[in-house]
């Protein structure tokens, strides 16, 4: 393969897995961002599904879990923390928002979504790493 430049440093491999990162970094925060409006935003903004207030929960978190862990490979641990963490500063601000209430079970629900949504991104990954042959 031959090398290139990145920002004039010779580097050599493949930018795809540097713009794949990019590219799930922003979609993580994207959807960080679309689930902060939907709880904290008017009520007739947010998307309903037929799956119950627990269910909704978990399944936004859950994906806001998968985004960021698949964008964030390096240090899981960090990054389930600071996502419980946001899910915790959501919950809170839930105080401040009108029409809006903060609960503790919803918080439990979030948090175990976020992290279950973490834990599929690193079986993913080791699924990966397992299958793709390496390379050296």
């Amino acid at each position: 393969m031959q090398p290139f430049r990145i920002c004039g440093i010779l580097a050599s491999g493949s930018c795809y897995a540097d713009r794949m990162t990019i590219v799930l970094r922003l979609l993580a925060w994207g959807l960080a961002a679309a689930v902060a409006f939907a709880t904290l935003g008017p009520p007739r903004y947010r998307p309903h599904a037929d799956i119950g207030q627990n269910g909704e929960h978990a399944l936004a978190f859950i994906l806001v879990g998968l985004a960021f862990g698949l964008a964030y490979q390096r240090n899981r641990i960090s990054t389930a923390f600071a996502a419980v963490s946001m899910t915790a500063v959501i919950e809170v601000l839930q105080l401040w928002a009108p029409g809006r209430h903060a609960r503790m079970s919803d918080f439990i629900v979030d948090a175990t979504a976020v992290c279950t949504g973490i834990a599929i991104a690193a079986a993913l990954g080791w699924v990966n790493g397992r299958i793709r042959p390496q390379t050296s």
